[in-house]
């Protein structure tokens, strides 16, 4: 094996990697710049037969291939979900309603309702909250969430 197809199944395997990165990497187009001028380097070294022309070559394509990706990559993420509104950070901000009694002592947790799912909760100042009272939650710790009433009138 002489030394372009050496280089040319090293760029090959290159891009491989870059490409399989991409997929498995969170994100939008980070990786899939660089593999395609792994690509277009490996296919470069095959035909000119000059490993020194092909980096150039993926030095060259990786940079257009990145700038001409990145609005798109920007459209993409503005989609994106927030990081405060993945797993059980969705719910601050949320409204419940007590299905026992949340005792202002901390760690004597009570029930809340969230849509279909019921949390432990905890008061957010350290007040007590009757049952069946309306409540936001304003922060998650752990597996409990932190209520507070939304009325005045729903402590007890």
């Amino acid at each position: 094996m002489d030394d372009a197809s050496t280089w040319a199944l090293i760029w090959l395997a290159v891009a491989a990697v870059f490409g399989i990165g991409e997929l498995l990497m969170a994100g939008s187009f980070f990786l899939l710049p660089f593999a395609a001028g792994a690509l277009i380097a490996c296919l470069t070294t095959v035909a000119t037969g000059s490993p020194m022309i092909g980096l150039a070559v993926f030095i060259v394509a990786s940079l257009i291939a990145f700038f001409a990706l990145r609005p798109v990559a920007r459209k993409l993420d503005e989609n994106a979900p927030d990081v405060g509104g993945i797993g059980a950070n969705r719910l601050i901000g949320a409204t419940g309603v007590t299905l026992t009694p949340i005792s202002a002592t901390p760690g004597n947790a009570g029930m809340v309702q969230v849509g279909a799912e019921e949390w432990r909760a905890d008061s957010h100042p350290g007040t007590a909250i009757a049952a069946n009272a309306k409540v936001t939650i304003v922060d998650v710790q752990g597996t409990r969430l932190i209520v507070e009433p939304d009325a005045p009138g729903q402590l007890y």
